[in-house]
């Protein structure tokens, strides 16, 4: 547009151009509001026949201030008269809502002479508000029919106004809805991820995708740092990298100032952008926006994005990024804060209650004081219970084993460790007297036949003859008295009443077994006892009959056995490479569920201790044991 009103406002003298085109352009027109006016006063003035124009508006204080002149006036030249009239007719017009029409008088018109010109105010609406302001024509004439006339036009002509206005807010309502779109499509990217990396990582590369940006990323405040947790198109990188401490650093500047630091600044900028700057030379030249993200009011995190240096983001689209930090950013800290470890959100819990408790500052240093001081006030007064604990092995006092009466095989077997047993009615197992009953009938045969020798030397009258076959028989007989008894013994039953805890035997069926050979061991369940093993740095303070304590099974470790210290070999032993002295207990009950051979933890009560001697107990006898103290 020219400096002298615009394209439209020339081409109104070309007399080649219909009033109906020059409002149709001016109807069209999306430029600046400026040029605009200017317009619209050079096709009012050409449509009333008006000389010259100008738009005014209240200003602060009730002062009169002018939007647009036409002609624009020489620079350096002093106000028309015409202008300061109407600005001081303006309050008037304004007050009153109705057009108004002045008589302009010339200095050299006589006294009582009709003025040649008048002055046309209209006033100038905005919807319901009222009047905002009015618009000022000169019309070179006298003649009212003609003045009315242009005064109509003006009024008809000063809609256009409204028109433009209108088509501006609705540009600006499609360029919020453009803005919203491109923030709602980055938040549905970024709350498709269930994990903070992966949301971190979608808002990066969603953002340098939407914006075209060459790098984004995104920090958490951590203490009094920010630290790097996500880039744009980068999956790993690490905090010892020249360009990841400048963008923490920059970070960092935006965070501490809480503001929007955006390089290359404007002038008459009221923030510090140093560290931007620095990040700009370094890895650059770019330009560079850091927006601090805001949970109930506090600054948490800082997107930075950087783009070339002739590409510079525009105030809209960093209002379009705004809105989309301040849509994303309640998901992305949710998301760090769930995904640390249990101990960090317990602490981080654990402060902020503090801090309201203790107030706003220095709070770990109060916390960490008081809890110092109730440490040691603790440790210093208060007494718990000194326990040894030991290991231990539960076993029987009554054990007895059940070995093969003599040679032969396994018939069957009828339990397995474990198994309850009644002592002479429960039957173990059965050993095979097949070939024991062949050989009792060859006996008793053989007998037979040495009984009838043994008649018939006596008939015969063959005494000596007699007396060898009835010793033969003899033998013979001692033999079946063996057989039978092995054949008697042949049916193993349990001496004692108990639990079998060895002879898993089933699973040798017709195994040959030898005289004397320990089939099965049956402890007995009534007299089980545990043996512990003491450390030598505690065993000096465990004392016989006198002291208790508790015992808990790897099964049941839920359940305690009270016993009584019973015995204390005096000779250590050496166990995993420790010396360990064997203590043997007496179990003041049992339950139905212990078998010997289960392990546990046994815990000796010695007597009550003052904390602060049971924590450092082990540590000052090492130390005295270094040292010679």
């Amino acid at each position: 547009m020219a400096a002298d009103g615009s394209q439209i406002g020339r081409q109104q003298f070309d007399g080649n151009v219909s009033a109906t085109e020059l409002i149709d352009r001016l109807m069209q027109f999306d430029g600046p509001v400026g040029e605009f006016f200017v317009n619209l006063l050079a096709v009012q003035c050409r449509l009333a026949d008006a000389t010259c124009g100008a738009i005014l508006r209240s200003g602060s204080g009730g002062r009169i201030e002018a939007l647009a002149v036409y002609p624009p006036p020489a620079d350096g030249s002093n106000e028309p008269v015409w202008l300061a009239q109407a600005a001081e007719s303006a309050g008037q017009v304004i007050s009153s809502g109705a057009t108004a029409v002045k008589p302009l008088h010339g200095p050299e018109e006589l006294y009582g002479q009709p003025a040649r010109r008048n002055l046309v105010m209209i006033p100038i609406r905005a919807g319901g508000e009222g009047v905002r302001g009015l618009a000022a024509f000169v019309i070179e004439t006298a003649d009212k029919t003609a003045v009315e006339a242009g005064r109509e036009r003006l009024e008809l002509t000063i809609s256009l106004l409204s028109l433009y206005e209108a088509r501006l807010t609705l540009q600006r309502r499609r360029a919020d809805l453009a803005r919203l779109r491109i923030a709602t499509e980055v938040l549905v990217a970024v709350n498709e991820q269930d994990r903070f990396t992966g949301a971190a990582m979608a808002f990066c590369n969603e953002t340098s995708s939407r914006w075209r940006c060459e790098r984004v990323s995104l920090g958490f405040l951590k203490g009094r740092y920010v630290r790097l947790k996500a880039t744009s198109h980068t999956e790993k990188f690490s905090r010892k990298m020249k360009i990841v401490q400048d963008i923490e650093s920059a970070m960092e500047e935006c965070l501490d100032q809480d503001v929007e630091v955006i390089y290359p600044s404007a002038s008459g900028a009221e923030y510090v952008s140093r560290a931007a700057g620095e990040l700009s030379k370094r890895h650059g030249p770019t330009a560079s926006v850091s927006l601090p993200l805001r949970k109930a009011g506090e600054p948490i995190a800082v997107l930075t994005v950087e783009r070339p240096a002739d590409d510079a983001m525009a105030t809209e689209e960093v209002e379009s990024l705004r809105l989309a930090c301040e849509l994303c950013t309640p998901h992305v800290a949710n998301l760090y804060e769930q995904d640390r470890w249990f101990g960090a959100k317990a602490a981080a819990g654990a402060r902020k209650g503090l801090a309201t408790l203790l107030g706003p500052k220095h709070t770990w240093m109060k916390v960490a004081a008081i809890l110092i001081f109730a440490a040691a006030a603790f440790l210093i007064f208060a007494k718990g219970d000194y326990r040894a604990d030991a290991p231990f092995v539960l076993e029987a006092t009554q054990q007895q084993v059940v070995p093969a009466p003599f040679e032969g095989f396994l018939k069957s077997v009828s339990v397995v460790p474990g198994d309850k047993v009644i002592a002479g009615e429960t039957v173990l197992a059965w050993l095979d007297t097949s070939e024991l009953r062949l050989q009792l009938a060859a006996a008793k045969a053989e007998r037979l036949a040495y009984q009838k020798r043994v008649a018939a030397a006596m008939r015969d009258g063959k005494t000596a003859e007699a007396q060898v076959a009835r010793a033969e028989a003899d033998k013979v007989t001692a033999q079946i008295r063996l057989l039978v008894h092995h054949i008697s013994k042949a049916e193993l039953v349990s001496p004692i009443s108990g639990c079998v805890v060895t002879g898993d035997l089933k699973r040798r069926p017709n195994a040959p077994v030898k005289t004397g050979d320990v089939l099965f061991e049956v402890a007995s369940l009534g007299s089980l006892r545990a043996e512990l093993s003491v450390p030598e740095d505690e065993i000096a303070e465990v004392r016989e009959g006198d002291q208790y304590g508790e015992l808990a099974t790897a099964s049941y470790p839920d359940r305690r056995i009270r016993f009584v210290v019973e015995r204390i070999n005096p000779v250590a032993e050496v166990i995993d490479q420790r010396n360990v002295f064997k203590v043997r207990v007496r179990l003041l009950e049992t339950r139905p569920w212990m078998r010997p051979g289960m392990e546990g933890v046994a815990k000796i009560h010695i007597g009550r201790r003052r904390y602060a001697w049971l924590w450092s107990r082990k540590l000052v006898n090492w130390v005295r044991m270094k040292l010679w103290i």
